[in-house]
């Protein structure tokens, strides 16, 4: 009998949710937690209080309390699917009861607008010591772009050199501005200065400075800009025989016009500012005022194409492939209530709980998913609605 504990209601909640709710041969007892717990009342009656056993408030910033509510819940597994933010007062809850955890994206402090692995990876003797096990980044980027980065070193390459991770919305939600998951992190994301591995160190660019025009399979030519993400930073180290690894993010010009004339205006900082007698975050207030992006997914149309195009060496000869999904927002919307980057990120969450609950994927400490076997997660991707497909090309798309 296997029982969890999915802390977060928001889009990628809501998606991981129902898709755990229909493998009672995977996840039991589903228990949700979240600081409103109406939105968890609204799931479970949703879902039915058949699969959804209870629901619970929590302030996820508070280990304490997270500690107090994973021993009256008693999961086997923690879904942590709130914000990065809160992602070390989980673990130090799970620590201290000995319960195993699982993210989607990594730490960042609330206060500085950055992210990497560090702080999380530093809990690796601890998780270890305690027999129990923390998967990082379940989500599709990261998550199932490192798994693509695995499946290809193990069945295509001898020697994978380089690797650029991209990812494309062509959909078209009719909103003059909105961001397709939460505001604030999404906003954070893509105003830091681009980052990426080139032979042994790491670089740095002006934010969204550098940009492809790349034709997205199913989609067409959609302008990408280079960023930092997070998957980066854990396989570069976990295939040292990558000479560059990059990750670029498609962007419209409307929307690049509403974000720069935003961040003109200081509606995208994170300092405080007072306003009538009290501190407030402008990107906190810009957030309230945005479009929820778990409303955007009625009328959405259009699709997705993210993937991972790989160079390396096989049987002594160069050779490119392009591991990728479409994921259509219509579809999403139509099966479970959501658009499709929800969707994208709330069906690896679910694999990777899967896995680890049925002993595929387990072993004590902290690890990426780019560590574990990916033929499990990949067959278990096609069977729950991300289907992949493989391209081999001629040459990598990339201007040299």
């Amino acid at each position: 009998m296997s029982r969890v504990l999915i802390i977060g209601a928001g889009g990628v909640a809501s998606v991981t949710v129902k898709k755990c709710a229909r493998l009672p041969q995977h996840f039991d007892e589903i228990y949700l937690a979240s600081r409103t717990v109406s939105k968890c009342e609204a799931l479970q009656q949703e879902v039915g209080a058949d699969r959804v056993k209870g629901v619970f408030a929590v302030d996820a910033d508070n280990a304490k309390e997270v500690e107090a509510l994973i021993n009256e819940v008693k999961p086997d597994l923690v879904i942590n699917l709130a914000l990065p933010y809160q992602d070390l007062p989980i673990m130090d809850a799970c620590l201290a009861t000995n319960t195993h955890y699982l993210d989607t994206a990594n730490y960042e402090p609330k206060d500085v607008a950055k992210f990497e692995y560090s702080w999380q990876w530093a809990y690796q003797d601890k998780f270890k010591d305690a027999g129990i096990m923390a998967l990082l980044g379940s989500g599709f980027d990261p998550g199932v772009t490192n798994v693509y980065t695995a499946y290809a070193a193990k069945h295509y390459f001898d020697e994978i050199h380089y690797l650029d991770i991209v990812d494309c919305n062509g959909g078209d939600h009719g909103q003059a501005f909105a961001t397709n998951f939460n505001p604030e992190i999404n906003i954070r994301e893509i105003t830091q200065r681009g980052r990426f591995w080139e032979n042994g160190e790491w670089k740095e660019t002006d934010p969204l400075s550098v940009r492809e025009d790349l034709d997205y399979q199913n989609i067409g030519v959609r302008a990408s800009y280079l960023m930092f993400h997070e998957e980066l930073e854990s396989i570069v180290k976990h295939f040292p025989t990558l000479k560059r690894a990059r990750f670029w993010m498609t962007f419209g010009d409307a929307y690049l016009n509403h974000l720069r004339v935003l961040e003109g205006i200081g509606m995208t900082s994170i300092e405080p500012v007072e306003f009538q007698g009290q501190q407030i975050v402008p990107l906190e207030f810009l957030k309230a005022v945005l479009p929820n992006p778990g409303s955007l997914a009625e009328g959405y149309s259009g699709m997705t194409c993210i993937g991972t195009y790989i160079t390396g060496i096989k049987d002594g000869k160069e050779k490119t492939i392009f591991i990728y999904n479409n994921c259509e927002h219509a579809k999403c919307n139509e099966e479970v209530g959501a658009q499709a980057v929800s969707y994208t990120t709330g069906v690896p969450a679910m694999i990777g709980a899967a896995l680890m609950l049925n002993g595929t994927w387990k072993e004590a400490g902290v690890w990426n998913m780019e560590q574990f076997d990916p033929d499990p997660f990949m067959d278990m991707l096609n069977e729950h609605g991300l289907p992949w497909h493989v391209l081999e090309c001629e040459s990598s798309p990339f201007t040299k």
